[in-house]
């Protein structure tokens, strides 16, 4: 009995990834074109999912989907994994406001490491590939476990006013930011983020190649030949409105949601949820 108890315990463990009881399955789908644009078809061999009202909050809660929002794809195919995001947001920072600057950092606009790149509307992407964490750690900032951003109005490749990705977390960290440096430049990662048609919103449309951003062991990059896989997976959508609208929340954010976690942890691999690459189409397209 103590042994099937055992095996049940560990089977179990192997179905999440992160400790956080949400999971999304990426399953194999056709190659999307990364244009900011959610064409007819073009993911309807993805995983869907919402959000933002059942997510944690580490802000001000999030009760109107008018106010924010999302609709969400994740897919693969056998190279690269592609998330979209069509995120409702009715206050668009920096273009339907000016852009101020929070108390606590005069300079979050600098594409430094002294900025803050998640400063914005934005979106935030986490992977734990390795499945594996000893405490409350948090990503590393290279091919096991990582932390990026794709702001609505700034990128390291367009700088302030043009949206796309910005080396995320752990800046204090060189050799992170290195690493988030060449997977920008090299294409590794690719997002595209583009204000929706009569504004109200954005869609966001972002690649991560298996290779080299889903490490798994050392020098050993995730393949669709190694079968299913779950990683470990986080995503927030923050939000900034005018700065009156996040009074007493660090720098004035209106709303910042995430996937999975708790406040003020949510960064932690272990509280992250889970995301399963599968091999296969999803089911339902056979």
């Amino acid at each position: 009995m103590r042994f099937l108890l055992v095996c049940l315990i560990a089977c179990a463990s192997l179905l999440r990834a992160g400790e956080f009881p949400r999971t999304l399955q990426a399953y194999r789908g056709r190659t999307p074109i990364l244009d900011g644009v959610i064409s007819a078809g073009e993911w309807s061999d993805a995983t869907e999912f919402t959000g933002v009202s059942d997510w944690i909050p580490q802000f001000s809660p999030t009760t109107d989907p008018r106010d924010l929002s999302l609709h969400g794809y994740v897919k693969h195919d056998g190279k690269r994994l592609y998330f979209a995001f069509d995120v409702t947001d009715d206050v668009l920072y920096g273009i339907d406001t000016p852009r101020w600057l929070p108390d606590e950092n005069p300079k979050a606009h600098e594409l430094s490491r002294a900025g803050f790149p998640w400063f914005g509307d934005e979106m935030e992407l986490l992977i734990n590939a390795t499945n594996h964490w000893t405490g409350a750690e948090e990503a590393a900032g290279n091919g096991f476990s990582w932390q990026m951003v794709c702001n609505l109005t700034k990128s390291r490749t367009g700088g302030v006013g043009h949206g796309g990705l910005l080396e995320g977390e752990p800046r204090r960290s060189q050799r992170a930011w290195d690493t988030y440096q060449k997977w920008i430049f090299s294409g590794a990662q690719e997002a595209v983020a583009k204000v929706k048609p009569g504004g109200r919103g954005y869609i966001i449309e972002w690649a991560v190649s298996f290779d080299p951003c889903l490490e798994v062991a050392p020098g050993k990059f995730y393949s669709t030949a190694m079968g299913d896989r779950p990683m470990g997976l986080n995503i927030a959508l923050g939000d900034l409105d005018e700065k009156e609208k996040g009074a007493g929340n660090f720098g004035h954010f209106h709303h910042e949601d995430w996937f999975a976690g708790a406040k003020n942890v949510r960064t932690q691999l272990r509280n992250w949820g889970t995301l399963w690459i599968r091999t296969g189409a999803r089911p339902d397209r056979h």
